[in-house]
């Protein structure tokens, strides 16, 4: 860290020179203009450039299937607004990738079609992208998700069963979502006062979602167990099904309202709660294990992993209830 003193010109004007090196490093001359951030009781300075669009360009030569689909949304989460796809002849599989990737991935879209290049955009502005709201959204959907999967176990539904499966693509939508408003948060002073939010409180927003897209993994996991049984389930385990679901996600919900009061003492005393919940969790699993035993094999090891799912989802609840503890605890100064 160098220091440098703060002095008075003109009789009420602060001024502070900045780094030679820094300038240089970040091609800042004379007349140029720089911008300066509040960033929790810190001022972080930037250089302002001409443009704010980030432009990338990625070589898919010789990429396929998921290789390709993760290299996509790699780059969105990356921040990029436009993205250059490009190869000496892209194939009509490259393409097909590339259109299922826009589709699920919020705000993108195909610009630009040749034969050796395409163009991807990102129409959101960040300036109008909350990821509070995302993350309430993940949380309504992933939770309704343990919910009528459960159901749809109970009842042998494999319509409803198929639906929460689709669902699992809108929390994978809205978890890139907020990746990408997290990454722009830490690497853009700008982008972190555009979402109102500061780089830690954007950091606990960001570690939450994950666990709320592992939530809906395993909402999607216990309907596959749905489709895969062919015959119904005892009313007996179903009912212990959806007890250890209802408290899972009293866990989940708990550990929501935590991470987002602005109360700390009430933050404190919801995410405590939960964390103890939790621990009454194991017992819950052991008296349905129980249950379990007097089922064939073939029952007993599919069921078994609904119950494992839910005792993870219950699992993640803890772990947002964590988070909301550290994002309450009183923080050192700058």
């Amino acid at each position: 860290m160098e220091r440098r003193k703060v002095q008075v010109t003109g009789g009420s004007t602060f001024t502070v020179s900045i780094p030679k090196d820094w300038a240089r490093d970040h091609d800042v001359e004379a007349g140029d203009e720089v911008g300066f951030h509040p960033d929790s009781g810190s001022l972080l300075l930037t250089p302002v450039t001409g443009s704010e669009t980030e432009e990338g360009t990625l070589d898919i030569s010789g990429m396929e299937g998921d290789e390709l689909m993760r290299a996509v949304m790699t780059m969105y989460v990356s921040g990029f607004d436009v993205l250059g796809l490009e190869a000496d002849r892209i194939t009509a599989d490259q393409r097909r990738v590339i259109r299922n990737a826009t589709q699920g991935l919020v705000g993108l879209e195909v610009l630009e079609e040749t034969s050796d290049r395409v163009v991807i955009q990102d129409l959101l502005d960040s300036s109008e992208l909350s990821i509070h709201n995302a993350v309430r959204r993940m949380h309504l959907i992933s939770t309704s998700m343990l919910g009528d999967a459960v159901d749809a176990l109970a009842d042998h539904d494999t319509d409803v069963a198929a639906d929460v499966m689709e669902r699992d693509d809108d929390v994978d939508r809205l978890w890139y979502v907020v990746s990408r408003i997290f990454r722009g948060a830490l690497r853009s002073p700008e982008v972190a006062q555009e979402i109102g939010l500061s780089r830690e409180t954007a950091f606990d927003y960001h570690s939450s979602a994950r666990q709320l897209e592992r939530v809906a993994d395993h909402a999607a996991k216990i309907a596959s167990v749905t489709q895969d049984l062919d015959e119904d389930v005892p009313s007996d385990v179903t009912d212990a099904l959806a007890d250890l679901e209802a408290d899972a996600v009293d866990i989940i919900e708990t550990a929501m309202s935590a991470l987002f009061t602005d109360d700390p003492e009430e933050a404190t005393r919801l995410a405590n709660r939960a964390r103890a919940h939790v621990r009454d969790i194991d017992e819950h699993t052991r008296t349905i294990d129980d249950l379990l035993h007097d089922l064939d094999a073939h029952h007993a090891q599919h069921l078994g992993l609904v119950v494992d799912s839910l005792s993870r989802s219950a699992d993640y609840g803890g772990n947002i209830a964590e988070t909301a503890l550290q994002k309450a605890a009183p923080t050192p100064g700058p």
